[in-house]
């Protein structure tokens, strides 16, 4: 394979990836917060039901706004700092992700804190695995 055709060929994998990484990582960012939310138990002891609206992870989704869109930036942050083989992006987009929300994770007793937790663990999983199958992915078209 021609080194133009091989370096074409990589640069269309990597936009692709990008956008596979920002628009997957959403849905499966809800669904971890759907399971999240499913186990959460009220004072009771019964689990809460999906009308009713416990004091905890569920309720935090209205503190943090803008939260979908931070994650879509963050992942693509990440995702781009792999990809460029700089992986110190992981630490400055967690940085001032954190520095950002902090005022607002400190100030709530609704369970903010721990949905801020799993949804950037689970937003970097997504963008860090993304990243490896491109990198894996342009190894094979190398010329």
């Amino acid at each position: 394979m021609s080194p133009l055709l091989s370096g074409a060929l990589q640069a269309l994998v990597v936009m692709v990836g990008g956008v596979v990484v920002v628009l997957v990582g959403a849905p499966v960012v809800q669904a971890v917060f759907r399971r999240v939310d499913r186990s959460t138990v009220s004072p009771r002891g019964a689990e809460a039901s999906a009308d009713s609206q416990p004091a905890g992870v569920v309720a935090a989704a209205t503190q943090l706004r803008g939260g979908a869109w931070i994650g879509r930036l963050e992942r693509l942050a990440i995702y781009a700092g792999l990809v460029a083989h700089y992986p110190e992006a992981i630490a400055i987009c967690l940085a001032m992700k954190g520095l950002a929300r902090y005022p607002e994770l400190k100030a709530t007793t609704t369970g903010a804190a721990e949905r801020f937790i799993i949804g950037t663990f689970v937003s970097v999983l997504v963008a860090c695995s993304g990243a490896g199958l491109v990198l894996g992915a342009c190894r094979l078209v190398e010329p």
